[in-house]
């Protein structure tokens, strides 16, 4: 097996044989009380428990089910309240681009870019998160072999940024459904790539209640 690779993000490792780290937070930014309130208390944890921690939240979710959806506070206000918490509490912050565009203005202020899994083949946003030249988490499409991730990360590679983490969250089961192919991480750190593995949108039943 290729040995796995370490990504350094902020104060916290991923891989390289480091400790359990966690990425946390709420999907998507809802206001920034709630959000404060929530990475306050993951940074409080994270401490007592002695575990690396990233707090995630997004301020625009584009892949919404229902277009009447709430999507989050936008670029401009989210990356405000984004580095607020940041600065508030220490934590390293991820944060999701949907446009290559976004790309080089959220890095200005968030530690990692994660491109989303419906995205995860997208060229031209895979290359412009790359040549921000922060880490860069790619989660593995669910319509995606895991093998087939090999090209994701090559087109973030090619920008000669090697910071790149996999996240397996699922592939698709049928209708509305996922599954965890468990053989499938092995197959991804194969890559030497830092593994992370979405606990939560691996149980989703996407789209499962119509909107």
């Amino acid at each position: 097996m290729k040995k796995n690779k370490s990504v350094k993000i902020g104060n916290v490792t991923f891989g390289g044989g480091a400790p359990l780290a966690i990425i946390a937070g709420p999907c998507v930014i809802e206001d920034e009380t709630l959000a404060l309130k929530i990475a306050e208390r993951i940074a409080e944890l994270g401490s007592k428990l002695n575990i690396g921690v990233v707090f995630k939240a997004s301020f625009d979710k584009a892949n919404r089910t229902s277009v009447n959806s709430y999507r989050g506070p936008g670029m401009k206000k989210g990356l405000q309240i984004l580095s607020h918490i940041k600065k508030t509490t220490g934590l390293p912050v991820l944060t999701d681009i949907h446009i290559p565009e976004q790309a080089a203005v959220a890095a200005e202020v968030v530690d990692v870019l994660q491109i989303p899994a419906f995205l995860c083949r997208q060229t031209d946003i895979l290359v412009a998160a790359g040549k921000t030249g922060l880490p860069v988490n790619i989660k593995k499409g669910q319509f995606m072999a895991p093998g087939d991730m090999k090209q994701a990360v090559l087109k973030v590679e090619s920008t000669g940024n090697s910071q790149v983490l996999l996240t397996e969250r699922g592939s698709s089961f049928g209708y509305n459904n996922l599954v965890v192919e468990m053989r499938g991480i092995d197959i991804m750190k194969e890559m030497g790539t830092p593994l992370v593995f979405d606990a939560n949108h691996s149980v989703q039943i996407p789209g499962g209640q119509g909107t």
